[in-house]
């Protein structure tokens, strides 16, 4: 399949230019295309992954990636999708977030894979003011600059210059990597459609009419309910594992709305279109078995993490699930409870009842003795009975944890502070 039928069929194209041409030259030849991420922050989320997502596909159809990043236009700040100025960043915290997001996409496109990596720093920081002003400058309309989305939605409250130049700096990039590589498509987000076309604009006012150059946006990637995709109670979900654990990671495309589902599939994951489509056939028929939902799962938590994150965050699940807990080791404990309700408790053997209610995991010991009572107390994955009960930190989990269950799901993680 074309590989522009194919993002089609997935629902993965927004808006393109000359649509026609780009399917015939892609079956004609390799092309070069390149997709970029400024380094606001040391990590990219999932939102950031799905034009990335494209890029890989393109790569597995044998053409070949320029991933970007923005190590020059991160000192800048891109307008788009904000209502106020960004607070700009120090040198040194824009190379270290260059050096972080530089080893996530190496990550997820291979070492020694058909890819290239660039920064625009290495060009943006060679042009004078006055060059700027006069090779580049002197070929943007301001009219036309004040037309665009992600201009015209800062008006109102207002945009500096700084930001205002952000286009004609990404437009430079686009023509930089037309002239030096033979770059002949840039894939963005829906968000990036004016400074991908003030690119394309920028290419034939200086290579000529006849410059074979093409972009290609995104969709805006919304939930069933109408809510931006990627955000949960407890904030975005980041590709660092040290961010978002793997188990996290994985429990966030396990929960997905089965409304949701087979989109996330086509968009997130390299099934074919023959395993997908009998898969949204088992959410119509076998929605309880959620089939769909731990095939999403594992196929992204594999990309993004490894074979082995996914195994251990499938072993915790199913530790969570069953109640037995004592098959996990405390960095599997860290991550499966460490968003739940924590505590924190002496590394002193302490009587049950005493600590139930020293953390206030019970609001009095009348309450705690009677739901030790009652069963409804386990500790460490055993239900205790034993109003004399001690529990001894030390036993468990490198000493650093006990794991408190009140009823069938409240969940404590007492930690382990001396």
């Amino acid at each position: 399949m074309n590989i522009i039928d194919e993002l089609t069929w997935r629902d993965a194209i927004n808006q393109q230019t000359n649509e026609e041409r780009l399917r015939e030259l892609v079956d004609e030849k390799s092309i070069s295309l390149y997709c970029g991420v400024d380094p606001t922050g040391d990590s990219m989320h999932i939102g950031h992954l799905i034009p990335f997502m494209m890029m890989k596909r393109f790569q597995l159809a044998g053409h070949h990636p320029y991933i970007l990043i923005g190590g020059g236009t991160g000192t800048i700040g891109d307008p788009s999708g904000r209502k106020t100025e960004r607070v700009l960043q120090t040198m040194e915290q824009v190379q270290h977030n260059v050096d972080a997001l530089s080893n996530q996409m190496r990550k997820l496109f291979g070492k020694d894979a058909n890819i290239t990596f660039v920064n625009n720093y290495d060009w943006l920081s060679k042009i004078s003011l006055l060059e700027f002003l006069r090779d580049y400058g002197k070929n943007f309309n301001i009219n036309t600059m004040l037309a665009k989305d992600i201009v015209a939605s800062r008006l109102e409250v207002g945009i500096s210059f700084t930001e205002f130049t952000y286009q004609i700096l990404q437009s430079i990039d686009f023509l930089h990597l037309h002239k030096t590589y033979d770059v002949q498509l840039q894939i963005g987000g829906a968000d990036q459609w004016g400074n991908i076309t003030a690119g394309l604009d920028l290419i034939r006012k200086l290579e000529g009419p006849e410059a074979e150059a093409f972009g290609l946006t995104i969709p805006l990637m919304l939930k069933a309910d109408g809510t931006k995709f990627g955000k949960t109670a407890g904030g975005a979900i980041w590709l660092d594992p040290e961010k978002t654990s793997p188990f996290e990671f994985y429990q966030f495309w396990l929960n997905q709305d089965d409304r949701d589902v087979v989109k996330y599939l086509k968009f997130f994951t390299f099934l074919s279109q023959e395993e997908i489509e009998d898969l949204a056939k088992k959410v119509e028929t076998e929605p309880e078995k959620r089939e769909a939902q731990r095939r999403l799962a594992e196929e992204v938590t594999r990309f993004v993490h490894s074979e082995e994150d996914l195994k251990e965050a499938q072993k915790i699940t199913e530790a969570l699930f069953s109640g037995n807990i004592k098959e996990l080791n405390a960095a599997e404990i860290a991550q499966g409870f460490g968003k739940m309700p924590n505590v924190e408790i002496s590394s002193k053997p302490e009587n049950i009842v005493e600590l139930l209610v020293s953390t206030k995991i019970e609001p009095s010991k009348r309450q705690a003795r009677e739901d030790v009572s009652n069963g409804a107390i386990s500790i460490n994955g055993d239900r205790v009975t034993d109003l004399n009960f001690v529990i001894d930190p030390s036993k468990e989990f490198d000493g650093k944890f006990v794991v408190i269950r009140k009823g069938k799901k409240n969940y404590f993680l007492a930690k382990v502070v001396d």
